[in-house]
């Protein structure tokens, strides 16, 4: 036992750190598209257009997904997580690192953005696979009752790369002349990522694989083509799984659509850069505080209940932190900011770690989980191309128009969790079994206290 709490905690340190590295290399780009990247790659006659096609190549990344969640889904439950978190992370960093060296339109006209698209494909293909990996291999390795707790921290990861990648852009934003942030100074977080991938592997090298894929390769019951499986007996879970992943709404309007609309000349808010760029840093400390606390909620009182109150709490107070921007209130913003994304929004965000897998046999786990959310999240990447086109700068309502299309994705989502099994009692082996029947309150209390004392141990 002593081992196994030892593997738990070290596959938990790996997911957390794996995730924190790769999701910078993602989102550093998410704050260059929104930032820079409209100046220097989209030069137009008309800003809004601008806006509209920066915007839109952040979106491109998740048009990828999908494929790269057939492609390295299949790898993760036929050649083990522990591979196929190595494979992202390899193929992250080194297109990451690409940005940082392309010419701009200035220097090659129209085949720099041709590039910068080829890309940021590339990324969203190798980051389709982080999370469905990282969090079957972290829950697969939690002891019973512990589930969720331990999984949330593969998403406590997520948030700290977000953090690290706008607190990267703000010393450049704010001690840097403009001119020269926009010429090279906007490069160094991209180059960064060599930094980036060196630790990422040395870190992640050292786990062990699971034991839950370890016992189906012993046994000789690694499924040879898992997706044919997943859609074979659970596409029903599949489908809740890609409404449920809608949610990614919340961070597209928090960090995507809030800060151009908050930034861009053309808007006419004015925010500064550097300041700005506080706002998404100061959520997100909060959420990576929150986070553990609602996945050990989640191991109490069940998924379902923390996922419903997430989504529909968040996209209310979407409205507010829209009108904050609208209304040019920087303290209004910042509050808002961290009660939606860094408080309301884990509900959500610190369970689907634990619940998404928990939906599915080890068998095809990683398969069904990367394909499900993976296109659900695409369905979302074109959001902020959607909300600057539906309220572009100069039109009237913006908080109300964008704020009312979250909202309503956002009943979406807590629908499909609504409708969703509870997962969290039910045992490792009986995972995906639609049939299966949920542990007794007293057994279950047993098994957890059993699982707690055996891991602080």
């Amino acid at each position: 036992m002593a081992h196994s709490s030892s593997q738990a905690k070290k596959a938990t340190a790996s997911g957390w750190i794996g995730s924190a590295l790769e999701y910078y290399d993602f989102f550093i780009y998410a704050q260059a598209a929104a930032l820079i990247f409209p100046q220097i790659f989209f030069p137009n006659t008309d800003p809004k257009m601008a806006i509209i096609a920066s915007l839109a190549t952040y979106g491109v990344g998740y048009l990828a997904r999908p494929f790269g969640a057939f492609v390295l889904g299949h790898w993760g439950d036929t050649r083990g997580r522990k591979n196929v978190l190595l494979l992202c992370m390899f193929l992250m960093g080194l297109s990451t690192m690409a940005v940082g060296l392309l010419p701009t339109y200035h220097d090659i006209g129209l085949l720099a953005p041709a590039l910068l698209v080829v890309l940021r494909l590339i990324q969203g293909f190798a980051v389709a696979g982080e999370i469905s990996g990282a969090s079957s291999m972290i829950m697969e390795h939690a002891p019973f009752g512990r589930r969720g707790y331990y999984a949330s921290f593969t998403l406590q990861g997520v948030q700290a790369g977000q953090v690290l990648a706008a607190a990267v852009f703000l010393p450049l934003a704010y001690f840097m002349p403009s001119e020269a942030f926009n010429d090279w100074g906007w490069r160094i977080p991209f180059l960064m990522s060599a930094i980036v991938l060196i630790a990422g592997f040395i870190i992640r090298k050292e786990v062990h694989e699971t034991p839950a894929f370890v016992k189906e390769e012993k046994q000789d019951k690694v499924a040879k083509s898992p997706i044919s499986e997943a859609f074979r007996h659970s596409w029903k879970h599949m489908v809740l799984v890609m409404f449920m992943a809608l949610m990614n709404v919340i961070p597209v309007v928090a960090t995507i659509f809030g800060a151009a609309y908050a930034v861009q000349p053309a808007y006419g808010i004015g925010f500064d850069k550097s300041v700005y760029l506080w706002i998404p840093v100061v959520g997100n400390i909060v959420a990576v505080l929150v986070i553990p606390f609602v996945g050990n909620l989640s191991d109490k009182i069940g998924r379902r209940p923390t996922m419903i109150a997430g989504c529909l709490g968040s996209g209310l107070l979407a409205f507010l932190y829209l009108y904050a921007i609208s209304i040019q209130n920087v303290p209004l913003a910042f509050a808002s900011s961290i009660v939606m994304w860094g408080m309301v929004y884990q509900g959500y965000n610190a369970v689907f770690p634990s619940f998404y897998p928990e939906l599915f046999h080890t068998r095809y786990r990683v398969s069904a989980m990367a394909i499900a959310q993976n296109i659900g999240t695409m369905l979302t990447a074109m959001l902020p191309a959607l909300f600057a086109l539906v309220a572009p700068p100069g039109s009237d309502n913006i908080p109300l128009v964008v704020g009312g299309l979250a909202f309503f994705i956002t009943c979406v989502c807590a629908l499909a969790a609504y409708i969703a099994p509870e997962t969290h009692r039910l045992a490792m082996d009986d995972l995906g079994n639609p049939d299966a029947k949920p542990m007794e309150k007293t057994e279950y209390e047993a098994s957890r206290k059993g699982s707690f004392q055996a891991v602080s141990h």
